[in-house]
């Protein structure tokens, strides 16, 4: 074939990378010989409870009606999120995951002649879906690992359409308190939508860190995004959403494909957020993950950045890339954050305590031995 079909692309997608998730089980298990039953995957900030029971069930129910369509509307978990949340269906968009939602909203409102305004070691998406729309990218300079809102507030331009938030952060785990997201929201111009992406805000469990959905009814200009991926424990499925004020929905829906969440992760979603249980066991099986990592760190002299997520950045004092490879043959797969501006940084996902210490122990003799 003589076609360059890639020279053909928009020149935003001929200069994007495709996405590396983390690595999988079945193919660290294929390059080093082990037995997948003795992996240990803390690299995508999954749950390590696995679907709840109700979960389970809800799926099951399902099943019989696989061969008809999904309600394109999603009105039965719409629902739902209104009741739970105290917002208007109208301002709910669904998503296959929340990623979703953060393409549903450059794509609808970003185009060539615009910018896009987000911090440096924020989530890989927002440069990602900013370039494939030919928009130009805005990172801003971080501080302290996380968001400098006065430095983004003074980066918007006329040209600025979208301000990417991450609250938690991914993958430094840093968040804004809620002063300085007021100030912030009250500096940014009406049309400027403020993307503030909240998929680990169930995980928080301190009143430093507010919530999104205070704020819908105050900035017209305001879309939350939130995923199912997380505490909820649905990654497989892709479901997410967004709120916002109807207008900014209505937009959304616009460019939405059609069925874009399948009817099993309707079902389990709904399940999944009248299960408050598993919402706490999930909560508490962070909590402590995090003090176990935290204090397996502290033994070996090692730094991290504090974190309200899911997971924990932690500062090995040196390239992290080896350190990660020499895991890899422990069987242990975490992830390497050289591409957020992190060298020496691996970011670990809280996993239940047998999984916890087996990274504590596989990183002591991996650091011994470099």
């Amino acid at each position: 074939m003589s076609c360059d079909f890639l020279g053909l692309a928009r020149p935003g997608v001929q200069k994007l990378s495709p996405y590396v998730p983390g690595k999988p089980v079945e193919e660290l298990a294929r390059e080093f010989g082990l037995r997948p039953q003795d992996i240990v995957k803390l690299a995508s900030n999954e749950n390590p409870l696995g679907p709840s029971p109700a979960v389970r069930d809800a799926i099951a129910a399902a099943l019989p009606e696989l061969t008809r369509y999904p309600d394109g509307n999603g009105f039965a978990l719409k629902q739902a999120l209104a009741a739970k949340l105290g917002v208007d269906t109208a301002g709910i968009t669904l998503g296959n995951g929340s990623n979703d939602i953060l393409e549903l909203v450059t794509r609808a409102f970003v185009g060539p002649e615009h910018e896009v305004v987000f911090s440096d070691h924020a989530f890989a998406v927002y440069p990602i879906v900013t370039q494939a729309v030919g928009a130009k990218a805005v990172p801003v300079p971080a501080k302290d690992w996380g968001h400098d809102l006065d430095a983004m507030a003074a980066a918007i331009t006329p040209a600025t359409r979208i301000v990417f938030i991450a609250n938690p952060n991914n993958p430094t785990g840093t968040w804004i308190e809620r002063d300085a997201l007021e100030a912030f929201l009250d500096r940014v111009p009406e049309n400027v939508i403020v993307v503030l992406d909240e998929a680990y805000t169930e995980y928080v469990e301190t009143d430093d860190v507010p919530n999104g959905v205070d704020y819908l009814a105050r900035y017209g200009n305001l879309l939350v995004s939130r995923t199912f991926s997380k505490a909820y424990g649905l990654a497989a499925l892709r479901v997410g959403y967004g709120l916002s004020a109807p207008a900014i929905a209505d937009a959304l829906n616009r460019v939405r494909q059609p069925f874009n969440v399948n009817s099993l992760a309707l079902a389990a979603a709904l399940a999944a957020l009248e299960d408050e249980a598993y919402l706490i066991e999930s909560r508490r099986i962070n909590r402590q993950g995090m003090q176990q990592l935290e204090d397996g760190c502290l033994a070996m002299g090692l730094s991290w950045i504090p974190s309200r997520g899911n997971f924990l950045a932690i500062d090995l004092g040196r390239e992290a890339a080896p350190v990660f490879q020499g895991l890899l043959r422990e069987g242990v797969i975490v992830r390497p954050v050289a591409n957020y501006g992190m060298p020496n940084h691996l970011r670990v996902t809280i996993g239940l305590p047998a999984e916890n210490q087996r990274f504590l122990d596989a990183l002591k003799q991996v650091l011994a031995r470099a």
